[in-house]
Order: C-alpha cells, then structure tokens, then sequence
C-alpha cells in the first residue's frame, strides 16, 4: 500500500537551525596526528539523539572503521546563548556526499555517551528555536 506522504521515523524532534560544532576522531591504540587534532564542523539539524554534522574527514581509509563504530566522535555543541558546550561521544551512523577536495561531508551522529543535563539542554534549545518569536 502506497502512503501519499513519506513519514520520518525519528525518536526525536530535530531542528534545523545552524549551530557550531568541534569535534574530534576518537580510538583506543591510535597514534595518528589526526587524532590530535580539533576539527570545526556545523550542524543544521539537531535533536536528543544525535545530530547531522557538516565536517571534514581527515582520512578516506578511516570511513568502514567510522561506519564500524571503532572511531568514535567526540563532539563539543556550542549552542547560542550558553556559556558551556554540550559535549558528548558519538557514533557515526552514516556519511553522505563527500566532496573530495574540502574533505566535507554529512555525517549523521548518534549520541553514545551524554548526560541528562546535556541532552536536556538540547531538548530546551530545540523547543526554544520552534517557538514562534
């Protein structure tokens, strides 16, 4: 039976309003200058659980390792109007359009370690942004 309308399975309610993202690439044993280094990233849609992150991959060979959850990302969330980031360890759930000579793609995270604080702060912001103003 064909729906007239595509319905979204989401746990969560997103907004798509551009927030600041830094992350970092995070595995046991790795040694690599990558994993050193913070990356600065956007995200347009946002929820409790997860968020889209528009970012760079360092290194191409890393995607099945990132898809296979033994590279993890740890994302600081800077939301407007608060004075600490929201931090939290994500896995990638899937990559899409990468552009080769940016680095850039979307990357859907799904959060893995946050805490009720965080996640509630979240929650305040996306109700907040869908209030009318």
């Amino acid at each position: 039976m064909d729906q007239p309308y595509e319905q979204e399975r989401r746990e969560f309610v997103r907004v798509k309003l551009e927030v600041p993202i830094r992350y970092k690439f995070l595995a046991k044993d790795r040694q690599e200058p990558e994993f050193d280094r913070v990356y600065e990233g956007t995200t347009w849609n946002i929820s409790g659980g997860g968020l889209l992150l528009a970012g760079r991959i360092p290194v191409f060979a890393w995607i099945p390792e990132l898809l296979l959850q033994k590279i993890m990302v740890g994302v600081n969330i800077l939301l407007p109007a608060q004075d600490e980031p929201i931090k939290a360890l994500a896995k990638v759930a899937w990559i899409e359009s990468i552009d080769e000579v940016t680095q850039r793609c979307g990357v859907g995270l799904k959060f893995r370690e946050i805490t009720t604080r965080d996640r509630d702060m979240i929650f305040q912001f996306v109700i907040h942004s869908q209030m009318p103003s």
